[in-house]
């Protein structure tokens, strides 16, 4: 992950082209969708990761920084179809998933499907939904598949949800429980910009919106072909050890009550398996595993009270276990192959 060059962003024969491919698809994805949201490359490649471990993201902050249009940045780059579902506290679980209702026409019972349905599913402010509409989610994220009225369909590959929630406004809000939280792949802020930032979106949103003539670089056929270069990517014993470490540390760790899930280490493993592909490597570092650590495991912790009083977040305990787990060396060698 990282910055690179938008101008060699060209996925060109991306499919069957191994992580190379994933490279150049990488790239192009992220300076297309850069020519909407000015800078936020890590925010990018953190959903780009997502995507190619067939994960989900939550994106937690305050309103006005673009989520929604780097979603839908993200599926024009794509070609592929985006739904949004706004969270509210009548929103209801068939609002989500669809209805049958009964066709005059033809005489017979119909199934409308909902937004969910489409390939990335923005889920705005999934916490002002109440937690019977929450759970309606739980299948799709899951299984990748919806059951309506005792039927049971397929959502479409690729399949992405990306959640967000404000962590200011808290009234009138259901917190997600750690049931729904392990469910996402990573959690991301975007946060503000910087200066130079800010006056250059400025000036590129001064006469026209960038995102209405985003062109796709990327169709979803190519990138479901990326996946089986993203599945093989190596994990070295010493490297899946140093992993499962920093997840057991999270258990044992005094500030923490709940630690991270096997899901959990699970899903570092196939982030961190994307990152190195993002970056053209077929092995991960520990340096992967260092880097999608707090995005990956923090969402997924449970703060002691006594933690809390101390002013110890989740990312803060990540911090002290990757501080104290040492890291392997055998990639060195590795690298030098």
């Amino acid at each position: 992950m990282g910055n690179a060059d938008p101008h060699a962003a060209n996925p060109g024969d991306a499919r069957g082209a191994g992580v190379e491919g994933v490279r150049r698809a990488a790239e192009a994805v992220r300076a297309n969708v850069g020519r909407v949201i000015v800078g936020k490359t890590g925010a990018i490649d953190l959903l780009f990761v997502a995507l190619l471990s067939e994960g989900h993201a939550l994106i937690e902050d305050v309103p006005g920084l673009g989520k929604t249009v780097m979603a839908k940045a993200l599926a024009r780059s794509l070609g592929i179809s985006f739904a949004r579902i706004q969270g509210t506290a009548d929103l209801l679980p068939s609002d989500v998933t669809g209805i049958s209702y009964y066709n005059q026409k033809v005489g017979e019972f119909e199934f409308r499907p909902g937004p969910i349905f489409a390939q990335i599913v923005l889920a705005d402010e999934i916490n002002r939904a109440t937690p019977r509409t929450q759970s309606a989610l739980l299948e799709a994220m899951q299984e990748r598949q919806v059951t309506v009225d005792g039927r049971t369909m397929a959502l479409p590959r690729p399949f992405l949800l990306v959640a967000t929630q404000n962590p200011i406004e808290l009234e009138g809000t259901f917190p997600l429980p750690e049931a729904q939280l392990d469910r996402f792949l990573v959690r991301l802020g975007i946060a503000y910009s910087e200066l130079e930032e800010e006056r250059a979106m400025l000036y590129r949103f001064q006469d026209a919106q960038p995102l209405d003539t985003l062109a796709p670089v990327l169709s979803s056929d190519e990138l479901l072909a990326l996946l089986p270069a993203v599945r093989a990517v190596t994990v070295t014993p010493p490297v899946a050890d140093y992993l499962l470490g920093v997840v057991r540390a999270t258990r044992e760790h005094p500030s923490v009550e709940l630690g991270a899930s096997p899901r959990a280490a699970l899903a570092l493993f196939r982030a961190a398996q994307a990152a190195a592909a993002m970056g053209g490597r077929d092995y991960v570092k520990p340096d992967d595993i260092k880097a999608l650590a707090a995005p990956v495991l923090a969402h997924r912790l449970l703060i002691t009270a006594q933690g809390r009083l101390r002013s110890q977040d989740a990312r803060a305990v990540i911090d002290d276990v990757l501080a104290k787990i040492p890291a392997p060396a055998e990639t060195i060698q590795m690298e030098r192959r």
